[in-house]
């Protein structure tokens, strides 16, 4: 080989050698830009160490729970605390309207207000019932349902049978005539006269004396002109106690008294179906049992008149 050939062999491997350095550079410089090196390269393990595989993770994301789940909204509850609020006013309503409107005193006591006297215009004491002035014997009773009404004598329903206009004249003796030792109370259940017990029965005893035999004889026409009316006869007594062979107690005494009563108007030809006795010894006073006067009040006989109760349809 001649020098002249040797010459053009150099050039053309340093040709090659700056064509293989550009090449080099070129994929340095792509490396960088883009993550990546031509394979086989100074850098091709690197950039595929930090290649990111987007495949992979799409396919394996669903296998594992996310760590920071979306926290559920609570609206639920908000709303259920409202329906409970809704459902406790309500309860709260419906028993407040389920109270009573009005309450009325029961039948069979009489009221304490407006209570005077027939003699005298003065209240009684303790609230036993109203003295009124001369009455007739009341009307059956108007039904369930039906508010009592106090009348006056002048306005008195006839007895039960008897014609209007002759209904002040039949009385015989008319009820203004009983005497002022009989009290006439006109009660939401009938119409009741009180006696006192000195005037029927001696001091501590229970059989009926003859002046008492008289005055329970006087209401016998009273009693006869209502045949269909129930007696009941109440015995009363006041707070001193007494222990006696016959009577233990005031229990015995005025449930003894209301039976001799009892027992006076059936032997005087009256329905014994009619009659009732109770003693109530001291539990219904009218009057404290402070003074003599009030203790002679609770020592009395009630004998009430009860219209019949009307069947309810």
């Amino acid at each position: 080989m001649n020098e002249q050939q040797l010459h053009q062999a150099l050039q053309r491997a340093l040709q090659a050698a700056r064509a293989a350095r550009g090449d080099a550079a070129a994929a340095d410089t792509l490396a960088r830009a883009g993550g990546q090196s031509l394979p086989g390269g100074p850098s091709d393990s690197a950039g595929a160490a930090a290649r990111p595989l987007p495949l992979q993770r799409g396919r394996f994301s669903r296998w594992h729970a996310d760590p920071d789940p979306p926290q559920e909204e609570e609206g639920w509850l908000i709303t259920y605390l409202d329906v409970m609020t809704l459902l406790l006013v309500m309860l709260v309503v419906m028993l407040a309207f389920s109270e009573p409107i009005s309450r009325k005193p029961p039948l069979g006591r009489p009221q304490a207000q407006g209570q005077v006297s027939a003699s005298a215009g003065q209240p009684l004491p303790g609230g036993g019932g109203s003295v009124v002035p001369p009455i007739g014997l009341p009307a059956p009773s108007p039904g369930p349902g039906a508010h009592p009404v106090e009348r006056r004598a002048d306005d008195a329903a006839p007895l039960p049978g008897q014609p209007a206009a002759d209904a002040s004249s039949a009385a015989t003796p008319p009820l203004g005539e009983l005497g002022d030792d009989i009290q006439i109370l006109r009660r939401d259940d009938g119409v009741s006269f009180r006696i006192p017990s000195e005037v029927l029965f001696a001091s501590g005893e229970a059989e009926l004396t003859p002046a008492g035999r008289a005055v329970i004889d006087r209401l016998l026409p009273a009693f006869n002109q209502a045949p269909d009316f129930t007696i009941s006869v109440e015995g009363h007594t006041d707070n001193v106690p007494i222990a006696t062979a016959r009577f233990p107690s005031n229990w015995e005494l005025s449930a003894a008294r209301a039976g001799s009563v009892v027992r006076h108007l059936e032997a005087r030809g009256l329905n014994p179906t009619r009659l009732r006795a109770t003693g109530y010894a001291d539990t219904r006073p009218i009057a404290p049992n402070d003074t003599p006067q009030n203790r002679a009040l609770n020592r009395r006989v009630d004998i009430t008149l009860e219209p019949p109760l009307r069947p309810v349809r």
